[in-house]
């Protein structure tokens, strides 16, 4: 029997090109919200300045792609600290993670979104 193995997305493999780590990161807050992979497509909400997976359907500020998760991270149970790209960066758009089943237009708006953070999707 042939023993299959899957390697999981490696931090930061998203990533073509940045300016630099120190000017296209930042340390930002994830909300309790659960588990998130690398290159999770993030959202911020307005009220907090919190970062969540991009949520098409809200209108809290979430909606609007704003960032993208540089590593994995847990957010079962509380807040986390977590680095991500917020600008001058250009990504694999392959390697995003954006919401299940998020349609056509939505997707557009996100990437449109992204590139006025100087995030370019390729």
């Amino acid at each position: 029997m042939t023993t299959i193995l899957t390697e999981q997305t490696r931090t930061g493999a998203y990533i073509e090109y940045e300016e630099s780590p120190q000017l296209s990161r930042e340390a930002i807050t994830i909300a309790a919200s659960g588990p998130l992979t690398v290159g999770t497509v993030l959202g911020r909400i307005t009220t907090s300045g919190k970062y969540v997976a991009l949520n098409t359907s809200a209108s809290d500020g979430s909606q609007t792609a704003a960032a993208i998760l540089w590593a994995a991270i847990d957010a079962t149970g509380a807040d986390v600290k977590a680095v991500a790209n917020v600008r001058d960066t250009i990504a694999r758009q392959y390697l995003l993670v954006f919401p299940a089943g998020i349609s056509g237009p939505d997707l557009a708006q996100a990437i449109a979104a992204l590139g006025a953070a100087r995030i370019i999707c390729r």
